[in-house]
């Protein structure tokens, strides 16, 4: 989840399709591939722009028809649509492919499903799901990225798109012209050392607790040779009498 907002310059329009509703301040919240949004990610989101419009040294600094709030995720809100039309009287509408106004209140609103956004107009933003499989959409998407890869922007995208699709993305690296491989040798050495990190401190935890529950045994059983008394170990080894009866037992 990731809650920003974009300042548009006075006298700035913005042409682009998910932008069109946009004012001077605009509130995001997006939503990463797989995670859903809920009522209360609504309030949540609704109540930090209020917020946003009060937090002012001055009365009515900024104005509230200055706001709007876009909402971005992968999956419908269908519970959320239907609380905001049976309890608010808000209207939704599709504007455009992946783009839905929800009219009715003081700040206009918009959602944006990343996966029914046109691929052509809104390329990063419509590949910012899980459900990549197709080869040449792949190759396209990293071929575009080639030209924008020092930007920290992209970056980020493209971080996310490949931690979303890793399989796909794979399959894909192996089969791609040596060029391609060069550009994201990098993004995919960086996700695949974080990959094998995890899985060697999962390990690592599993392991130490394997050992640490052996040597305990262990000295519980030494005690018991000489004190022969559960209750008196349990004290001296600040562990529970049921601990020492197992370890006994084994």
């Amino acid at each position: 989840m990731s809650l920003d907002i974009i300042k548009v310059k006075d006298n700035e329009t913005i042409q682009k399709n998910i932008g069109r509703i946009f004012r001077k301040y605009n509130i995001i919240e997006y939503k990463s591939p797989d995670d859903y949004l809920t009522v209360n990610d609504f309030y949540k989101v609704y109540g930090y722009c209020c917020f946003y419009q009060a937090d002012t040294e001055n009365v009515l600094e900024i104005l509230p028809e200055e706001l709007t709030i876009t909402f971005i995720c992968n999956h419908y809100p269908r519970m959320m649509i239907q609380h905001l039309k049976k309890q608010r009287n808000l209207e939704i509408y599709q504007a455009d492919s992946g783009i839905y106004y929800i009219t009715g209140d003081e700040f206009p609103m918009q959602l944006l499903i990343t996966k029914e956004l046109d691929q052509e107009e809104n390329l990063w933003l419509q590949s910012l799901r899980k459900d990549i499989k197709d080869a040449q959409e792949i190759e396209f998407l990293l071929k575009t990225y080639e030209e924008k890869k020092h930007s920290k922007l992209y970056q980020a995208a493209m971080d996310v798109i490949t931690r979303a699709n890793w399989s796909a993305m794979m399959e894909v690296k192996g089969n791609m012209c040596e060029a391609l491989r060069e550009l994201m040798e990098d993004e995919f050495q960086a996700y695949g050392k974080q990959v094998t990190e995890q899985v060697t401190e999962q390990v690592t935890e599993q392991v130490t607790e394997q050992v640490t529950e052996q040597v305990t045994v262990q000295m519980i059983k030494n005690a018991y040779e000489s004190i022969k008394d559960k209750n008196k170990i349990s004290q001296i080894l600040k562990v529970p009498v049921d601990v020492v009866e197992k370890a006994l037992e084994e």
